[in-house]
């Protein structure tokens, strides 16, 4: 089994039911069981601005699949929820990144692990430290430091009181 982190986002619609249910989604395939969720946080868009806010969380997996059936399987659920994907890094019923999976290094066409941009992204490191307790495989700087070099660089990431 590997353990898998992913990042769910929502912007669009009931925020919250959105990640429930990817999650809820998620955790309906048999080869797939939740071991921990983060808290969850909200947070100003990245890329495309012009949009709402974010809830964003990071949840920890295990899984039997295979990364690229996984990724498969992540596409199908976000289709199910109503992503669609016009903007690049614009509004979104849902998002779900794979960001981890074991040590493993990932870089094909289809998947690239650890995920491209988890260094550069608050809104993902905050609530992955909070369940995650190494480094991110090839990065020589531990999650806190790369949280520090990033605090003033990026919009407003606060905890969501539900």
């Amino acid at each position: 089994m590997n353990q898998v982190f992913l990042s769910l986002g929502s912007n669009i619609g009931n925020r919250l039911e959105n990640i429930k249910e990817a999650i809820t989604l998620l955790v309906s395939h048999p080869e797939i069981n939740l071991i921990k969720e983060s808290s969850i946080y909200e947070t100003e868009p990245f890329g495309y601005t012009e949009q709402s806010d974010f809830l964003n969380m990071v949840i920890n997996i295990s899984t039997g699949l295979t990364p690229l059936q996984l990724l498969e399987y992540i596409q199908d659920i976000e289709g199910r929820l109503g992503r669609t994907r016009e903007i690049h890094w614009g509004p979104r019923t849902i998002d779900i990144d794979i960001l981890l999976i074991d040590d493993k290094i990932i870089k094909n066409k289809k998947l690239q692990v650890p995920h491209p941009y988890i260094t550069k992204r608050l809104f993902v490191l905050v609530p992955l430290i909070e369940i995650y307790e190494g480094n991110i495989p090839g990065e020589s700087l531990a999650i806190n430091d790369l949280i520090n070099r990033l605090e003033e660089k990026e919009g407003v990431i606060k905890l969501w009181e539900i």
